[in-house]
């Protein structure tokens, strides 16, 4: 199962970014990015949004799920 807040963290951190970047970014404080992180899911708008920010298609880890689930 994708764990979402783990691979932006993963990202995030990939790119060399703050968090206190990130959370203007997002306009919310950084205790809020942390939440994010910790959640397996967030909304679709706020994944929407996130992936646009960190230039990273975030929706693309959901399809490979379901394509493996799909081979099973």
């Amino acid at each position: 199962m994708v764990h979402i807040g783990q691979l932006i963290q993963k990202e995030l951190y990939r790119q060399n970014r703050s968090i206190t970047w990130f959370a203007e970014q997002l306009c919310c404080s950084r205790s809020n990015i942390y939440k994010i992180f910790s959640h397996s899911d967030v909304s679709t708008m706020l994944l929407f949004k996130i992936s646009v920010i960190l230039h990273c298609n975030f929706f693309r880890y959901y399809s490979e799920s379901l394509e493996d689930i799909e081979k099973m």
